[in-house]
């Protein structure tokens, strides 16, 4: 599967690299911002941020207003995103709602600990035929990793774990995210924050995957190893533009397996936009962030609010 798959869960290839990776491959992570003035690129250093201007969509009725922000959930830093529209919608909210709450790192630990590795002892190589080891052996090499390094893991941890470290290479981190920075400032402001999904859910999602469509998964990923950067860099860059048609037709093109988009996108925005039907019955501003994966395309969340008698409306700014 291709990049656009690989950043849905980085909080959990995150901790797949305190498993296996060496500490020398893993990267420091930067600090979240510590303060609301450090997300305003107005006041940081002009000439170090790039200002964007990414989609946002409301959905409204008399008492009630919900925003919703496709975000990147891994960034290379120096992005000026949280401001102009995007940042008024968020101030005037009264809860951030994201996919999922990251839970403790303990908690987190143990549930990929459980998920995450093969319980029955299966090297994860020794799924694989030979043509397949040989490519992930080699995109592993590159990474300057052991092989041997990931034989614990299910095929679709090993993937995502691959393909974070890959992206962190070409200069993406996931502290420079979007969800890492809404919350940041949710926190700051005491904003309640709620997800619409668990992390158990999400890892669920890739777990129950047959074993043939997990390797399928870890195969394309290592094969695109070499473009992983380019790629994302290519899907930031539509984000921003903003251009969510463009960016739907790419996810698309890119996407090879219908199993996994269907357990990823499509089913998973249904429940959303029957979420976000039940909200507009309760009064209030909710602030929605979630991969714009999920706010392009024809399966998208706005697409989908009509059979609620529901429109999602581009918000000018």
């Amino acid at each position: 599967m291709r990049i656009c798959l690989k950043t849905l869960l980085t909080a959990t290839a995150t901790c797949a690299l305190a498993w296996a990776v060496p500490a020398t491959a893993q990267s420091t992570p930067t600090e979240a911002p510590a303060s609301v003035e450090a997300l305003d690129p107005v006041k940081a250093d002009a000439a170090a941020v790039k200002d964007v201007d990414p989609a946002l969509w409301v959905v409204k009725d008399a008492d009630t207003t919900i925003y919703l922000f496709g975000s990147v959930h891994i960034l290379k830093p120096g992005l000026g995103w949280f401001d102009d529209g995007v940042k008024t919608a968020f101030d005037a909210s009264d809860q951030l709602v994201l996919e999922m709450v990251e839970p403790p790192s303990a908690e987190v630990q143990a549930m990929f600990g459980q998920l995450a590795m093969d319980q029955k002892g299966k090297a994860l190589r020794s799924k694989m035929n030979d043509a397949d080891r040989a490519v992930f052996e080699a995109a592993m090499g590159k990474l300057g990793i052991p092989a041997a390094a990931f034989d614990p893991f299910e095929p679709w941890a090993a993937a995502m774990t691959l393909s974070l470290l890959a992206m962190q290479k070409s200069g993406f981190d996931p502290n420079s995210g979007v969800e890492k920075q809404l919350t940041a400032a949710a926190n700051i402001t005491k904003k309640p924050i709620a997800g619409l999904e668990t992390m158990a859910f999400q890892l669920g999602v890739f777990d129950t995957l047959a074993e043939a469509e997990q390797v399928q998964f870890l195969v394309e990923t290592a094969k695109d190893i070499d473009d992983a950067g380019a790629t994302m860099d290519k899907m930031v860059d539509l984000w921003a533009a903003p251009d969510p048609e463009k960016l739907g037709a790419l996810m698309n093109e890119e996407m090879t397996s219908r199993v996994l988009y269907d357990a990823l996108l499509t089913k998973r925005n249904a429940n959303w936009a029957k979420w976000i039907s039940a909200r507009m019955a309760k009064p209030g501003v909710t602030f929605i962030a979630v991969g714009a994966g999920h706010l392009a395309g024809p399966t998208s969340v706005q697409a989908l609010l009509p059979a609620y008698g529901l429109n999602a409306t581009r918000v000018a700014y």
